[in-house]
């Protein structure tokens, strides 16, 4: 195996594991050490250190190699083009009264209830991630995309669930009820209840992070593809 492979693997296990690890059997004991806001320091060190590891040994992998399939014309495109809006419109309407991001109002903000795009998921954010990543290994099917954004997907997905738990042991039945109303799995027919704003945030993020995907990636993304 490549040995620029082996190291994304790495990489990737690395950023994955920390990750986890950090988030919670180690969580409380460092807490008590550190305090929150060295906790948070060294969350987001060792968080920014592992993924840099993971994008360079990417970018050192290459775009080249076999693909698992190809040749499926521009269908997959069309549809992946209206997923990312989607996840663009989740990912925007996500830091809008989150109850899931660390913030002292957390058992307020679910008591009031499911609004804009939690109308859809309670983890719109690990759901755009989620999807992201789904779009790139169905468009990408290389080794190098199947390991960095497999891992990622998995991150976003199985961290879900596994923040469902502690916010469970951490915000009783504040987060129960949330839970009660809202839904892990994207319920897409309710993307109509997101709001106006999402939706603007979501379309503008869209159109520029598919922009900048070609001078990044030199590959055009989105509407670029057809319009560009």
């Amino acid at each position: 195996m490549d040995q620029a492979l082996v190291s994304l693997i790495a990489a990737s296990i690395a950023f994955v594991g920390t990750h986890f690890a950090l988030s919670h059997p180690l969580r409380a004991g460092l807490v008590a050490r550190l305090g929150d806001k060295g906790f948070m320091g060294l969350y987001s060190l060792v968080a920014l250190g592992t993924f840099a590891w993971a994008v360079m040994a990417f970018r050192t992998v290459g775009p080249g190699g076999a693909q698992l399939w190809d040749g499926m014309g521009d269908v997959p495109w069309v549809i992946a083009t209206v997923v990312m809006l989607v996840a663009s419109v989740l990912f925007a309407g996500s830091f809008a009264g989150n109850p899931a991001l660390p913030d002292p109002r957390a058992a307020r903000l679910a008591a009031a209830g499911p609004h804009g795009v939690f109308h859809v998921t309670r983890h719109p954010m690990m759901w755009s991630f989620a999807l992201w990543a789904a779009v790139h290994i169905v468009l990408s099917p290389t080794a190098r995309q199947i390991v960095l954004a497999g891992a990622l997907g998995f991150l976003a997905l199985v961290g879900a669930r596994m923040q469902d738990r502690k916010k469970e042991l951490l915000m009783g039945t504040a987060w129960a009820d949330w839970e009660s109303q809202t839904s892990y799995w994207p319920r897409l027919g309710k993307l109509g209840k997101a709001g106006a704003m999402p939706w603007i945030a979501g379309a503008i993020g869209w159109l520029l992070f598919t922009y900048a995907h070609i001078h990044a990636n030199g590959i055009p993304a989105g509407i670029w593809k057809w319009f560009g």
